[in-house]
């Protein structure tokens, strides 16, 4: 058994597809950033949990065989606390026995002076991470990324009740990936008629489809934060009050967004940076008219004028994630536009960050 291992999982930034992946069979381009979440497991005489970033330190816990169970509680440990269960639970199902563990988990995926969030799935890859360190150490073998997402899944869906899980397959996989969702609703029935969690792995996840892609060639890709963290879970709130009262223009989103995809899909697999640049705009069409149809203001004025720069530099550019803030991406045909792009996002304080994709996914940093 490894005495001592460090995992280290990327976070992600969502590219195309926003929104309409929460529904079943609608594609969303998602990728993995190289900024990471670092997870130390090692032997300890006790279970115990420390967060450098929470400043939470040498807590104790223990697993009464169904729930962790610190002795200090905090509501900064929710995600860390299902991740946790969730992998112990599978290894007594596999009749698997621990030895007690210390665990520590650093993220740089926030910015390091402010502790701004910059939206690149913290909690995601927290949880994935957690999960990868203690079956690393516990199983004589390699888990495949597969259990790893699938596990991660079960335990963010089971704290958060919600989510597309396509943060997870980045963290997990790595790259950029073409996903759609396993459905969340879905996933919490099937964990509801059921007390154990190996039966719900064994089953098909029949709405889940990861397929790792490349991006075309020739094309650069360009990372702006806006300086204002925004909450997903509020949008997507607001967004399916638009499914109640409007119907119609939400499913006309939906196909907007689906062709907008499809068109970047059939990008890549033709390696056509035009039809790319098209597609992205597209998808930025389908959000902005999203936003104003729901009365949501998904694209701010910074991320509009973050996807403007792009286009006046004959690039793309458009939102990533929920929008209001957080992150925006844009494309570029080369790189020596990139001082231009970077001087006008300056001057309407929009923040250049050094982050490229990453192709690994959650890997083992470092093992004695």
């Amino acid at each position: 058994m490894k005495q001592k291992l460090v995992i280290k999982t990327p976070g992600k930034l969502m590219v195309a597809g926003e929104f309409a992946v929460l529904e079943k069979g609608y594609p969303l381009l998602v990728m993995a950033v190289d900024r990471y979440v670092y997870t130390t497991i090692e032997d300890h005489s006790t279970y115990t949990f420390t967060s450098e970033n929470f400043d939470l330190h040498d807590l104790t816990w223990h697993f009464n065989g169904k729930q962790v169970i610190f002795d200090e509680y905090s509501p900064r440990l929710k995600f860390v606390t299902s991740a946790i269960t969730t992998v112990l639970t599978y290894l007594k199902e596999k009749e698997i026995d621990t030895t007690p563990f210390s665990l520590s988990v650093r993220s740089e995926l926030d910015d390091e002076k402010t502790g701004a969030k910059y939206g690149l799935g913290s909690s995601a890859a927290v949880v994935t991470s957690v999960i990868t360190a203690i079956l690393e150490k516990f199983l004589s073998y390699r888990p495949s990324r597969n259990l790893i997402f699938k596990l991660s899944a079960i335990a963010h869906v089971r704290t958060q009740g919600s989510g597309s899980g396509a943060d997870i397959a980045a963290s997990t996989y790595g790259g950029l990936i073409y996903y759609k969702s396993f459905q969340a609703g879905w996933l919490k029935h099937e964990l509801k008629n059921t007390d154990q969690i190996i039966p719900v792995l064994q089953k098909k996840w029949r709405y889940l489809h990861i397929k790792q892609v490349s991006f075309p060639s020739n094309i650069t890709v360009c990372i702006g934060w806006t300086g204002k963290p925004a909450s997903t879970k509020n949008l997507v709130r607001e967004i399916s009050k638009l499914k109640q009262k409007n119907l119609q223009a939400y499913e006309q989103f939906l196909q907007d967004s689906k062709d907008a995809v499809d068109v970047m899909l059939e990008s890549i697999k033709q390696n056509d940076r035009e039809k790319f640049l098209d597609g992205i705009t597209l998808n930025r069409e389908a959000l902005r008219t999203l936003g104003k149809v729901a009365d949501v203001p998904i694209e701010t004025e910074k991320l509009a004028i973050l996807s403007e720069a792009a286009e006046q530099l004959n690039g793309a550019g458009k939102l990533s994630g929920a929008g209001g803030g957080d992150c925006g991406l844009a494309f570029l045909r080369s790189e020596e536009n990139l001082p231009n792009l970077y001087e006008i996002w300056k001057r309407n304080d929009i923040m250049p960050l050094s982050i490229t994709i990453d192709t690994k996914g959650t890997v083992i940093f470092y093992t004695e």
